[in-house]
């Protein structure tokens, strides 16, 4: 029989291992994958010698970065619009970015506060007010992944420590993405097929859009 002492050296260990994953994972794979896929015309040309094994392996990419957290996602998307086309690159996007937050929430149901931080301060969990909002939580977390310029992925270790179903949350992981991969997708798109004035005009609406996103999250963290 598993004593309470032991349950929470083996919670410990596993925390520690997860620590050291992210670590080894953000190095010797973040790293390099994210300096592959913002080389466009390289990426493209494994795609197109990858076939769907490529798809595959790039659903696995946005999967890695969802649970590594810190690193960046744009540089995927944009990659993903460059190389596989607009709507091809959202849908491939939302299913790695859906799995791997549905990953990360089912972690944090199981270990907790321990595993949030791992990526913040306790202080920082307790300053995000409005996901203590148990009437509104649902909707405060929608809409906080639909505006760009919001992070997202960070935001998903918080969310499975709120009443949250995992069945909501798995709605709101695919839907409420859509618009902020969208615009990254689109620009990429048009940039693969060279129309560059228009990928700075979606890439330059994108940025405002994102301020906005972004300072709407920091006014709901206050209050």
């Amino acid at each position: 029989m598993i004593t309470e002492r032991k349950k929470k050296t083996l919670s410990a260990v596993a925390i520690m291992a997860f620590i050291l994953f992210c670590a080894v994972v953000g190095w010797f794979i973040g790293r390099p994958m994210v300096q592959f896929v913002s080389e466009p015309e390289k990426f493209r040309a494994w795609v197109d010698s990858s076939g769907i094994l490529g798809r595959i392996y790039f659903v696995l990419m946005v999967m890695f970065q969802v649970i590594i957290a810190f690193v960046p996602g744009e540089p995927l998307e944009i990659g993903a619009g460059y190389a596989f086309g607009a709507i091809e690159g959202t849908l491939l996007c939302l299913i790695g970015i859906t799995l791997g937050s549905l990953l990360v929430f089912l972690l944090v149901r199981k270990f907790g506060i321990k595993l949030v931080e791992v990526f913040f301060t306790f202080e920082k969990i307790k300053s995000a007010k409005f996901l203590q909002n148990r009437k509104k939580v649902a909707f405060l977390v929608f809409l906080m992944f639909f505006l760009p310029g919001t992070p997202k992925d960070l935001l998903t270790y918080f969310v499975g420590l709120t009443d949250i179903k995992w069945k909501h949350f798995f709605i709101i992981a695919t839907v409420a993405r859509i618009p902020s991969v969208i615009t990254s997708t689109i620009g990429g798109s048009f940039l693969g097929t060279q129309k560059y004035t228009f990928a700075i005009i979606v890439f330059a609406l994108t940025l405002i859009i994102s301020a906005i996103g972004w300072y709407v999250y920091n006014r709901m963290g206050k209050e």
